[in-house]
């Protein structure tokens, strides 16, 4: 793994347009553009070398609703590795997205209810998968962040150790899309307990989280933003050529 974090720019889809939410919540969204593919074309252009899409009514409706806009995304940018959450909860969803050019995918809700389907997507795909965990105050949440459970975020990563899983996205619900600052300690002590590299999420503000995080980078693989970089108070570009020194 490499010793410097990508910056990862997020693009939520829901109904069509990139948004963001506030803490998970389909109601309280803020639309950024209605062209997802010129939206990633912009992040491209800043120096993004990786991409986070997130399917939100595909999450909370449990089947995918944007594939043709993903398509269009991952047709326009071949060689760069692309990640996508949300409604992923069969085999063929992820065979499907993995044909249509994603290079990484995630499973969250299913990761929680069955287990062992992380492990055969492991076996199926093997270095395709990503486990998201949504955690409240530590405890795994699912369903687009609907139902908190009563499982800790450190346990279920411990799950897959062995099973084959690329990384694990770690987003603290309480804080993402609220510009709070990232939860550091949690987000680290989930990689160092769990075994495997963490994908940071939810409160990145500024580049005091990025100063936060860099010493870390042999646990932390990467950082998603969202509404810091879309808003301005994070550059993307100067993010990652700090994180690179």
């Amino acid at each position: 793994m490499s010793a410097a974090p990508l910056i990862i720019p997020a693009i939520d889809l829901k109904d069509g347009k990139c948004v963001r939410l506030k803490q998970g919540r389909m109601e309280d969204d803020t639309v950024f553009s209605d062209d997802p593919v010129a939206m990633a074309a912009r992040w491209v252009d800043e120096g993004a070398r990786r991409l986070h899409l997130v399917d939100l009514n595909g999450a909370f409706d449990g089947v995918p609703v944007h594939k043709s806009v993903v398509s269009d995304i991952a047709r326009a940018y071949p060689n760069l590795p692309i990640q996508l959450g949300g409604g992923v909860r069969t085999m063929q969803t992820i065979e499907q997205y993995i044909e249509a050019g994603l290079t990484y995918i995630i499973i969250g809700t299913k990761a929680v209810e069955e287990p062992s389907f992380v492990t055969e997507a492991c076996r199926e795909f093997a270095g395709h998968i990503i486990v998201g965990i949504d955690a409240k105050d530590g405890m795994v949440a699912t369903h687009g962040w609907a139902n908190v459970t009563d499982t800790k975020a450190t346990e279920l990563a411990k799950r897959f150790a062995d099973a084959g899983v690329s990384s694990i996205v770690y987003t603290d619900i309480a804080r993402d899309g609220m510009m709070q600052g990232v939860n550091v300690e949690q987000t680290v002590n989930l990689a160092r307990e769990g075994g495997i590299p963490v994908i940071a999420s939810g409160g990145v503000t500024d580049m005091s989280d990025i100063e936060l995080l860099k010493p870390y980078g042999d646990c932390i693989e990467g950082i998603i933003t969202g509404r810091a970089i879309y808003e301005g108070s994070l550059d993307l570009g100067t993010a990652q050529r700090y994180l690179d020194r």
